[in-house]
C-alpha cells in the first residue's frame, strides 16, 4: 500500500501565476510565474515573488522573464526548475514521497505542447502527471456540476489566453481557445499612452492602471489614476492622469476579440445545450475576469447573461483540488495521461 502515501497537487500553471493547491489544506501557493536567471552562470537566482520584484529592474546579467507563453510553455527548461521550485515548496523539503500532480493546460492546447507539460512535471519530480483542460477545472472550481446532461459555459480569462467552452456530461462540447487575455490588456494601455501622450509606462504600471480605473463598457462617473513613466521626448520621468473612459478606448480591439471567441462557440454549440446556456448563463473566472463591466459588455454583445465565480483567480486552481480527490470519477472522463 506505499501508493497511498503519495502526497497530491494540483497545479494551476498559468502565464502569470502559479497557484498550486493541496487537497485538505486548500491553495498553499500563489506566486507569480517569474524566474530570474544570470546569464552568466545560467542559474537559477529567484523564482515567484522574488523575481518579479526584479522585472524591468534588473542589472545586465540577470534577466527576469516569464517561461510560460500564452498559457504554454515557451522555455523548457526554465518550467521545469520553475516546477520543481513549487512542487518543492508546496510539499515542504522532508518530504521523500513525489507526489501526484495535475496541471491545467488551455483548452486549444496541442498533444505536443501537453506532453512537454507531462515531461516537465515528472521531470520536476512528480510521481504521476496528468492535464486537464482548463476550462473543466474552472468548471469544477466553480462549482458547476459537470457531470449532469445540461450545457453550461465557461469563460475563463487568464493572463496569457481565454478560454471559452460548453461543457456538458462532464466534457467539453465546443471550445476555443485565444491568445488575448490580461496581458495583452496591459499591452493596449501601455501603447495607448505612448501614442496619445508620448509616455511610455512599464508593464506593472499598466497592470495598475487596468485594476484600479479599467472598464469594459464607457462609464458616466470616470475613476482617474496618476501614471508614471518616461516622457518619449525628453527622456526624462513624467506623470499624467489617465481616466477610465481612456482606458475604455484604449483596449476595444483585445475586448472585442475575447468577445468573438465567446459569439464562435455560441455559434457552435447544439440547439439544446444553447437553450440551457441562455437558462443557466455565462459562468466567468480567471484572473482578468474580474475587469470591470465585463459581465455587461458580454450580455451587451452576445444577449446572453453572464456573471462572475466566486474567487475567479482561484477557480482552475480549487478544481484541481476537488478533481484530486475524486480522481477516479473524473479519470475517464477529463484525463487525458500522455
Amino acid at each position: 500500500m506505499a501508493f497511498s502515501f503519495s502526497p497530491k497537487l494540483g497545479i494551476d500553471l498559468g502565464t502569470t501565476t502559479v497557484l498550486v493547491f493541496v487537497p485538505g489544506k486548500g491553495i498553499v501557493l500563489n506566486e507569480p510565474s517569474v524566474v530570474a536567471v544570470s546569464q552568466e552562470t545560467n542559474r537559477l537566482l529567484a523564482v515567484g515573488n522574488e523575481a518579479k520584484e526584479m522585472i524591468g529592474r534588473t542589472p545586465g546579467e540577470i534577466v527576469a522573464y516569464r517561461p510560460m507563453k500564452d498559457g504554454v510553455i515557451a522555455d523548457y527548461r526554465v518550467t521545469e526548475a520553475m516546477l520543481r521550485y513549487f512542487i518543492r515548496s508546496a510539499l515542504g523539503r522532508w518530504n521523500l514521497f513525489r507526489p501526484e500532480v495535475m496541471i491545467s493546460v488551455p483548452a486549444g492546447v496541442t498533444s505536443t505542447e501537453r506532453r512537454a507539460v507531462v515531461e516537465a512535471a515528472t521531470k520536476a519530480g512528480a510521481r504521476e502527471a496528468y492535464v486537464v483542460k482548463e476550462p473543466i477545472l474552472a468548471a469544477i472550481g466553480a462549482g458547476i456540476p459537470i457531470q449532469e446532461a445540461r450545457g453550461h459555459m465557461i469563460v475563463d480569462i487568464g493572463g496569457g489566453t481565454t478560454d471559452v467552452a460548453v461543457i456538458s456530461l462532464g466534457g467539453i462540447v465546443a471550445s476555443t481557445s485565444v491568445k488575448c487575455a490580461g496581458n495583452r490588456i496591459d499591452r493596449a494601455i501601455a501603447d495607448y499612452i505612448r501614442k496619445t501622450a508620448n509616455l511610455s509606462i512599464g508593464d506593472k504600471m499598466a497592470e495598475e492602471v487596468k485594476i484600479h480605473i479599467g472598464s469594459a463598457v464607457p462609464v458616466e462617473e470616470e475613476l482617474t489614476m496618476m501614471v508614471k513613466g518616461r516622457d518619449h521626448l525628453t527622456g526624462l520621468p513624467r506623470s499624467l492622469e489617465v481616466g477610465t473612459n481612456e482606458v475604455v478606448r484604449a483596449i476595444g480591439k483585445e475586448l472585442r476579440t475575447m468577445v468573438n471567441a465567446i459569439k464562435d462557440v455560441l455559434q457552435e454549440t447544439p440547439p439544446e445545450l444553447a437553450a440551457d446556456i441562455i437558462d443557466n448563463g455565462i459562468t466567468m473566472t480567471g484572473g482578468s475576469s474580474q475587469l470591470r463591466n465585463l459581465p455587461e459588455l458580454i450580455f451587451r454583445r452576445t444577449g446572453v447573461k453572464a456573471r462572475m465565480a466566486k474567487d475567479p483567480q482561484y477557480c482552475v486552481a480549487k478544481g484541481t483540488g476537488e478533481a484530486l480527490k475524486h480522481l477516479d470519477a473524473y479519470k475517464k472522463a477529463i484525463i487525458s495521461k500522455r
